[in-house]
């Protein structure tokens, strides 16, 4: 798959706009400057296709990209951001809902969690959700650049504690900034949208 051959497709703020699904989508989750941005564009090899923003919760909406005629990366917006209104929270919830209604079938959840930290509630109830829903999903540790060999070490057998499931769980840390395993995603991907 040619992950150069990425383009954005279009923004969606409201569940009643999230188009039909054409091609298996793989979907970007994670709470707010978890680095979910700069991931995707790491991933593709664009520096931009995916905003990037110094401020914490600003993709509001769900961004569809498609990468050739093959696949769509789902960005969905970061969930946690406290700086928000009662009423954006509940929309972000009707938009969440919306997008992972019962007609969508995601090929796989790129479910992304700071490997410098523990996993906060929403990561777990996030976690939870997508076990009760039965979906696929792969964590992925970002920023795995600003750990030392030793922290690694520590924060991988922690993750092994914190989250459920564990033991059944591929945990891949990644880093954006250097390409840390970035390819093994890309393999991932390739081998869970395979015909």
């Amino acid at each position: 798959m040619n992950w150069n051959n990425a383009v954005f497709l279009a923004s969606y703020g409201t569940a009643d706009q999230i188009p039909p699904e054409t091609l298996p989508e793989i979907v970007f989750s994670g709470r707010s400057n978890v680095g979910k941005s700069s991931l995707l564009n790491r991933l593709v090899g664009r520096k931009q296709i995916a905003k990037v923003s110094s401020v914490p919760g600003k993709t509001a909406t769900v961004n569809f990209f498609r990468v050739g005629d093959r696949i769509h990366l789902i960005d969905l917006p970061g969930y946690g951001y406290a700086k928000v209104s009662k009423a954006e929270k509940e929309r972000w919830n009707r938009l969440m809902s919306g997008y992972f209604s019962d007609s969508r079938s995601p090929a796989l959840v790129v479910q992304l969690l700071d490997m410098r930290h523990s996993p906060t509630r929403l990561d777990l109830d996030m976690i939870a959700f997508l076990i009760e829903a039965e979906l696929p999903f792969l964590p992925v540790l970002t920023k795995a650049d600003k750990l030392s060999a030793t922290e690694r070490e520590n924060r991988l057998a922690a993750f092994g504690q914190e989250l459920p499931y564990a033991d059944q769980l591929t945990l891949l840390p990644v880093s954006a900034k250097t390409g840390e395993g970035i390819d093994r995603l890309r393999e991932i991907l390739e081998e869970v949208t395979e015909d």
